[in-house]
């Protein structure tokens, strides 16, 4: 009987949103109260949007500011018909998926704990799957920016694409260039938002709209500032003309938006001299994502009634938009403004720009959560990451603060809690770069950073570079820290979990074991660390086949955190799902299945469907139905547990893979051959592209997929993969892991097969001699291959 290794999954889960979800209509278009004209361009968009087929894109190009939002908006608003209407800011790739992750929110609002990338997945597959939808990306940069998204949801919906790049967009639609407007047009529109509370002085509101090129923002901004400073339109083209000359006189149209928007923008300020807060304040949320900046970034800035008073002329002059949930929003020219120095501007003097970045960072690192793995931290977390992300990208990783090293340290423990590792290392390489420059090498903070970074290559698979790095660690921290220091402790706790990653229990399980003790006397018998400590060692016995250790040690473990971090805390469902698997790995199913369906609900209630934990806890359950034969609760749950993976944690996620591989061996147990080794082999293929030819997951792939050639009969595939795997096993995990003591056993059962029991039964009495002498006669796999044994005839 072949011994097939079964392998836990980490945290993963979620549901699929509604097929109703949009029945009643779902929108988030802007309103468009001051729409003027644009009547043939509305026209064209009818005729465009109207054809019928697959998907129907349509590009509105033109010059920035000059109108396309707007015109979108208000085609959207009046004359669409689709039930669900999204709009989406889609001026970069991470733009975009904070717009699809918003719709997932709209759709199904479960899914506000999870990061962007998570609940984008979710919108796409969706938009792919349903009809009668349209979909505005606002303001894309570039073609490619979208055309992931537009691969996924060819058959289906309505895109309205509006960009200032007019070039680039034959591969995927036509364009409409929407062109300034018409003078008549542009003076309705001054003089309606002039006029808004009453007659006011118009004469010379035509010769403002031409100097400003008929440009829509720039006309909106200068009929506010008018309207609300008090200013007449001569007076405004007064101080308009006394700027530089040259600004009209440049080349590209699409230099003359900036600029003269640049223009407005400075003569605003300079209206707000009395109160330099003001362009304080615009110049610190520059840094920011434009939209739902939370108002309590500025908190602390100036007097609380000294900051409501710039915030609040900010927004009367156009500069910014207060939200009625009390957070702000600034127009993306202005933003790219305020962060780019201009000598002859004295709001954007390179100085008081760099300090504004500086402010920014600082204000940001300080709110976001140290404690970002605790679920009612998650909220704010979830809230402040479009604006971590923006930082990141706008500011120059040349001059990187140290402020920032801690914001990206938090951001990239949040995303890898969540699931997200990709995001997660690109963070924590960036903020170790600004430890070791701003700190040195051998600072406390930038060993932490290191430590990090290497438990981030571990989550990802990528041992080569996780066991070196935590090995420089723990001999710095020892080095520069000594012995005891609770860094220390941590950094030989987590190369004992490298350790145990690589297979090498004869390295992980000494140290697990003096890192515990180290601990106990160190910190205490019941310091969340030492908790920490005493599951590891307990998992790392349970790895080594050594139960009659591990499981008393899971027992202790969990009671310990129930007692000390309740019934509810991530770490005690951690133990308790721990504690279930070690029961299922000595063959007790009664007390494994209940604990399992337990943590399993708890999770769910606790972390979410989609946490990585829950998507953990539902594999470990479905494994243990298929354990005690339940295979038509088996086989649906892990169908459901790879699909969410997919979704939630990506195609090449380690724990993606998990599920992919247990799937198969659910379909191998039912006997659907055809399903399992198609699927056993695209795992194969996947974790030797991932993880590499000898991850011991890439082994237990080759072990899994020689025993479904196996089972199929095809002898001719199954020997020789057995062969090379029991000789990977040795050489990468030792003669006496338990992975090589299943592949030796399998190897023998297909001698078997094959009616070689010359080979078969020697082979099956050196591995019952090793399953004695490393695990005991009563562990599972003693029994087994004795069991083996004795059908070979050789007891």
């Amino acid at each position: 009987m072949a011994v097939h290794a079964e392998q836990a999954l980490p945290p993963e889960a979620y549901g699929p949103i509604p097929d109703d979800a949009a029945d009643d209509g779902v929108s988030n278009i802007p309103i468009t109260e001051l729409f003027v004209g644009r009547d043939t361009a509305l026209d064209q968009l009818d005729a465009a949007l109207a054809t019928p087929g697959g998907v129907v894109l349509r590009a509105v190009s033109g010059l920035g500011g000059v109108g396309k939002s707007t015109l979108a908006a208000h085609w959207v608003d009046h004359r669409a018909t689709a039930r669900l209407r999204w709009w989406i800011t889609a001026d970069s790739v991470t733009a975009v998926d904070t717009g699809l992750a918003e719709l997932a929110r709209a759709l199904q609002p479960g899914l506000a704990g999870l990061p962007v990338e998570l609940q984008k997945e979710r919108a796409v597959a969706w938009l792919a799957g349903h009809g009668d939808w349209l979909l505005v990306l606002d303001n894309v940069d570039h073609p490619d920016h979208i055309g992931p998204l537009l691969d996924r949801v060819r058959d289906r919906g309505r895109i309205l694409v509006t960009t200032r790049r007019a070039t680039g967009w034959h591969r995927l639609t036509t364009t409409l260039r929407l062109d300034v407007f018409d003078p008549a047009e542009s003076v309705e529109l001054f003089t309606r938002i002039l006029t808004h509370d009453g007659p006011r002085e118009t004469d010379g509101a035509r010769e403002v709209c031409e100097e400003l090129g008929h440009l829509a923002l720039a006309v909106e901004q200068a009929a506010a500032f008018c309207h609300e400073s008090g200013t007449t339109p001569r007076a405004y083209l007064d101080m308009l003309r006394q700027g530089p000359a040259e600004t009209y006189a440049l080349g590209p149209a699409h230099a003359d938006s900036e600029r003269t928007v640049a223009r407005i923008w400075r003569i605003t300020l300079d209206r707000l001299a009395d109160m330099p807060l003001a362009g304080q304040v615009l110049r610190i949320l520059a840094w920011y994502a434009p939209d739902h900046i939370p108002r309590t970034l500025l908190d602390g800035l100036a007097s609380p009634p000294a900051l409501a008073a710039a915030i609040g002329r900010l927004a009367a002059y156009s500069m910014i938009t207060k939200s009625p949930d009390g957070t702000l929003s600034v127009h993306r020219l202005v933003q790219a403004l305020a962060r780019t120095p201009q000598d002859d501007d004295p709001h954007r003097q390179e100085s008081d720009i760099t300090h504004a970045c500086q402010e920014a960072t600082g204000r940001l690192r300080n709110a976001f959560p140290t404690d970002v793995v605790s679920p009612e931290r998650w909220p704010q977390c979830q809230a402040l990451l479009p604006h971590a992300d923006a930082l990141a990208e706008r500011s120059n990783p040349e001059h990187d603060v140290l402020d920032l090293s801690y914001l990206l340290d938090r951001v990239a423990t949040f995303r890898q809690d969540q699931g997200a590792i990709a995001g997660a290392i690109t963070y924590f390489l960036r903020a170790l770069a600004i430890a070791q420059r701003v700190l040195g090498e051998d600072h406390p903070n930038t060993l932490a950073s290191r430590n990090n970074l290497a438990g981030a290559y571990r989550s990802a698979g990528d041992l080569t570079r996780a066991v070196p790095l935590l090995e420089q660690t723990l001999a710095d921290s020892i080095r520069v820290l000594g012995e005891d220091h609770p860094n220390t402790l941590t950094s030989r706790n987590n190369l004992a979990g490298a350790y145990e990653s690589a297979g090498d229990l004869t390295r992980a399980v000494p140290l697990y074991e003096q890192t515990l003790a180290d601990r106990v006397r160190v910190l205490g018998e019941d310091h969340p660390d030492t908790l920490i400590s005493r599951d590891n060692l307990a998992g790392a016995y349970e790895s080594a086949g050594d139960l009659t250790r591990a499981v008393p040690l899971f027992e202790q473990t969990l009671a310990d955190r129930v007692r000390v971090l309740g019934e509810d805390h991530p770490n005690t469902l951690t133990s308790r799902d721990n504690l279930a698997g070690a029961y299922r790995s000595a063959g007790d199913l009664t007390r494994a299945v209940p604990l399992l369906e337990q943590t399993l609900a708890d999770r769910v209630r606790v972390l979410g469907e989609d946490h990585p934990d829950t998507l953990t806890s539902r594999n470990n359950l479905a494994g243990a139905y298929e354990s005690a034969g339940d295979l038509t609760r088996a086989v649906p749950l892990l169908e459901q547990t790879l699909a969410d993976s997919i979704r939630v944690l990506g195609e090449d996620h380690p724990d993606t893979l998990i599920s992919r591989n247990n799937l198969a061996g659910a379909y191998e147990s039912a006997g659907d051959l055809t399903r399992a080794i198609p699927l056993y082999e695209q795992t194969l293929a996947d974790r030797v592209r991932v993880l590499g030819e000898d991850h011991p997951r890439t082994l237990t792939s080759r072990n899994n997929l020689a025993g479904a050639y196996e089972s199929a009969g095809d002898l001719t595939r199954a020997v020789p993969l057995y062969e090379q795997t029991l000789a990977d096993c040795v050489r990468v995990l030792g003669e006496d892991h338990p992975n090589t003591l299943i592949s030796r056993n399998n190897l023998a059962g297909v001698y078997e097969s094959a009616g070689d029991l010359t080979r078969a039964v020697p082979l099956l009495e050196q591995t019952l001699a090793d399953c004695e002498r490393v695990l005991g006669r009563k562990h599972p796999l003693t029994r087994t291959v004795w069991s083996n044994l004795e059908a070979a005839g050789g007891v």
